[in-house]
């Protein structure tokens, strides 16, 4: 009976981590700017992996491979959000910007008005 329980729970994981993962990669393809797109590549780092990681834990149950999967998640947990402020702020101080919502609404308004 735990068997079952760790094995739907494992799939579970596995399932929405993959989600997140699908929906990051879409969205580092498809989102506008650079700043999105940093966005969505810490969804997959954080979430994604997170929870593929955390049913590769279920199912090595109480061994050393859990502790090494542990290391590893501990691992991305700390330097995924640090990479990603680094990269980002790179990005900022070499004066990449993000994209003004209401100035792109703006810029549509006027183009179907055919002012631009």
């Amino acid at each position: 009976m735990i068997e079952i329980v760790v094995d739907v729970l494992t799939w579970i994981s596995f399932a929405v981590g993959g989600f997140f993962m699908l929906v990051g990669s879409f969205g580092m393809i498809r989102l506008p700017d650079f700043w999105s797109r940093t966005h969505a590549a810490s969804i997959i780092d954080s979430a994604g992996a997170g929870l593929i990681l955390f049913g590769m834990i279920l199912q090595a149950g109480l061994t050393l491979v859990t502790v090494k999967l542990l290391l590893i998640g501990l691992f991305l947990f700390i330097t995924g959000p640090t990479a990603s402020h680094a990269v980002a702020n790179a990005a900022f101080t070499s004066g990449s910007r993000p994209l003004d919502p209401v100035e792109d609404q703006t810029a549509t308004d006027d183009t179907e008005r055919g002012q631009g």
